[in-house]
């Protein structure tokens, strides 16, 4: 692979039991590309995944090929590589985002338990009492409040494409909180949907998360356009 220091933090492959050697590579190939430790422009080559992994390069192969189906890598010059998302996709990406993040805001409006709709509104005061200029720990409490919502909707198969698009936006690689003024307005955004779904409004919860990822959008292409 290139930039051979990205590759630090593979390590051999110990598969749990009952765990196809394949899919422990997989997913450790596909944690290591949403962490950041493989970025766009990093090309995967077997036979060094298969050094680096302790593995043959049957499993490597295999698991290759399912992140290339799935759009994770791309290829270029006969080499997989970690792609770069233009502002195209990036715009299709948040669509999607919109879409998903509004529906399971609704569900949640309906579902949530109230132990659920607490914990929010915990996230959302611990995120509150953040200083501005630490965006990292605005990002993560961000994607756990996400992530409660998602959960409180209750609905297995929109959490499941709701984790793909997670590991989609992960890949975008900075985050918007760096943006100056961003956090203070994600908060009074989150506080929006976790009235809305307190009140158990659907319709007022979705119409809030939806706003919430369109201002997401607009400061992800602020971001873009700073660089």
């Amino acid at each position: 692979m290139k930039r051979g220091k990205q590759t630090a933090a593979l390590s051999e492959i110990q598969p749990s039991p009952g765990t196809r050697l394949a899919d422990a590579v997989y997913s450790q190939l596909l944690q290591s590309i949403n962490l950041g430790e493989m970025r766009p422009g990093d090309s995967l080559r077997e036979i060094e995944l298969a050094e680096r992994l302790g593995v043959s390069r049957t499993p490597i192969r295999e698991a290759l090929q399912r992140l290339e189906s799935e759009e994770i890598l791309v290829k270029k010059d006969r080499s997989l590589i970690v792609p770069l998302l233009d502002e195209k996709q990036i715009l299709e990406l948040y669509a999607m985002r919109e879409v998903l993040e509004g529906a399971a805001a609704g569900l949640a409006a309906r579902s949530a338990s109230e132990p659920e709709i607490e914990f929010l509104g915990q996230l959302m005061n611990d995120q509150a009492a953040l200083p501005d200029d630490d965006p990292e720990r605005h990002a993560s409490l961000n994607k756990t409040f996400h992530a409660a919502i998602h959960r409180a909707a209750n609905n297995r198969y929109l959490l499941k494409s709701l984790n793909t698009m997670q590991d989609a936006i992960a890949r975008l690689g900075s985050t918007t909180f760096t943006v100056a003024g961003r956090p203070r307005r994600a908060i009074r955004e989150h506080r929006l949907i976790y009235k809305a779904i307190a009140d158990r409004d659907m319709a007022a919860a979705e119409d809030a998360a939806r706003r919430h990822i369109r201002e997401a959008l607009r400061h992800r292409m602020m971001l873009i356009h700073m660089k």
